[in-house]
């Protein structure tokens, strides 16, 4: 998939809990796992994983393995061919790179800049929005000039947080206010709103999706926040063609 906002030669992926559409809603009872969880730290099956990670590459015609990261909520973003992997977001100038991040709620924002030179992908949870990995990701592109593009997130309707949360983002910036609704005691979050409101502040105009919500797509999607610690995740991919 190519968003209309990217130029031609940029590639990218969101997968969904089933490799092979059709089958989500002969699977829609069963919740975790599915048929095509590709993370190795949520209790899945090793071997298992280990397919679906081959598969991956087969069905989808990977000119590269991709490197998984290990994810921890921080700002850190990774040159995609460095040593390093513990980080939240990767970057690439080098054609048939791959760049990966897993999701299972949490945001992945893909970005190139706009003569296709530079990608990359980046895993923005709540904490790590308030960490700063949408900053330190955009930091790591020569041009401000980007594209981005929004894969599947939690929606508003589904995010709820407390104040303790809402605190965190008014203490960062008093603009994403504008991201929360107020909902009794507790507040909705707009995660991709919030996102919207620093990627704008840090220049950055051309956005595209954020019509998904990975909680209530139960047939299509992974969710942390309705399946439990059993979940499965998703793998948002982008390379240079």
């Amino acid at each position: 998939m190519t968003p209309s906002n990217f130029p031609k030669n940029v590639q990218l992926i969101s997968t969904t809990r089933h490799l092979f559409s059709g089958t989500g809603k002969a699977c829609a009872a069963k919740l975790g796992y599915a048929s095509f969880n590709l993370a190795t730290h949520v209790g899945d099956d090793a071997k298992v994983v280990a397919s679906n990670r081959a598969l991956l590459i087969e069905k989808f015609s990977l000119p590269n393995t991709p490197k998984y990261l290990q994810q921890t909520h921080s700002n850190i973003c990774l040159q995609a061919l460095s040593d390093d992997c513990i980080g939240d977001a990767v970057v690439t100038q080098e054609k048939g790179v791959v760049c990966v991040v897993m999701t299972a709620d949490c945001l992945p924002i893909f970005a190139c800049n706009s003569p296709g030179t530079q990608v990359g992908v980046a895993h923005a949870g709540w904490q790590g929005i308030v960490n700063g990995v949408i900053e330190s990701f955009v930091e790591q592109f020569k041009s401000r000039d980007l594209r981005v593009h929004f894969g599947p997130a939690i929606s508003q309707a589904a995010f709820e947080v407390g104040e303790e949360v809402y605190q965190q983002f008014m203490d960062k910036d008093l603009k994403l206010n504008q991201a929360f609704t107020a909902k009794g005691e507790k507040y909705q979050l707009d995660i991709y709103q919030a996102a919207k409101v620093i990627l704008n502040g840090l220049g950055v105009e051309s956005i595209s999706g954020g019509d998904e919500c990975t909680y209530t797509q139960q047939d299509k999607y992974f969710s942390y926040r309705r399946d439990g610690a059993k979940s499965g995740r998703m793998a948002h991919l982008i390379w240079i063609k």
